[in-house]
């Protein structure tokens, strides 16, 4: 029974490894050739709170930190910053994860929505000091309105698809520590 609960670790760390990569895949792919006129909102970002929320073991930071470099590289974004605003406010969701299982969905919700904003903040100061040329700042709040927006809906999906379900007070791990 003990070697089942490190298998299902390790096989949501792999789903959570492909769900990135099709994510990644499909923001690559060029839909329309011309300037874009509306934001997506960032599944992958959503995606990895909405998991850390839940189940903070089953995304560890190490592989936050991978999969978001990855797609700094992909994307062409400067190396290294989104991926590290990226680790600071998924460790802030890890540290509050045994209050954010007790709260009810709204105050989570409000917590992860000030993280999104905080960042992408913090993102576009960073780029503005080094003089980076940026996306027009009404395509960035629109896509930090969309991801706020669509945050719950990937709760959802991560709750009835996956299986992502918040951890109970009294759940302990394989070596009898508590979540």
């Amino acid at each position: 029974m003990a070697e089942f609960g490190d298998a299902r670790i390790w096989i949501r760390r792999a789903v959570f490894v492909l769900l990135a990569c099709v994510i990644t895949i499909a923001h690559m792919v060029p839909l329309d050739l011309r300037p874009a006129t509306w934001a997506a909102p960032d599944l992958l970002l959503a995606l990895t709170c909405a998991w850390i929320a839940r189940r903070p073991d089953y995304v560890p930071v190490y592989l936050v930190a991978a999969v978001f470099f990855a797609t700094d590289l992909l994307l062409q974004r400067p190396p290294g910053l989104w991926a590290a605003l990226v680790v600071l406010l998924t460790e802030a969701i890890r540290n509050r994860h045994r209050d954010l299982r007790t709260m009810p969905f709204l105050a989570e919700w409000g917590f992860v929505a000030a993280g999104l904003a905080v960042i992408t903040l913090a993102n576009r100061l960073v780029l503005a000091i080094v003089l980076t040329p940026q996306a027009p700042l009404g395509l960035t709040m629109m896509q930090l309105g969309g991801s706020i927006v669509i945050y719950p809906v990937v709760v959802v999906v991560t709750h009835y698809v996956f299986g992502v379900t918040r951890s109970a007070p009294g759940d302990l791990r394989k070596i009898g520590q508590r979540l």
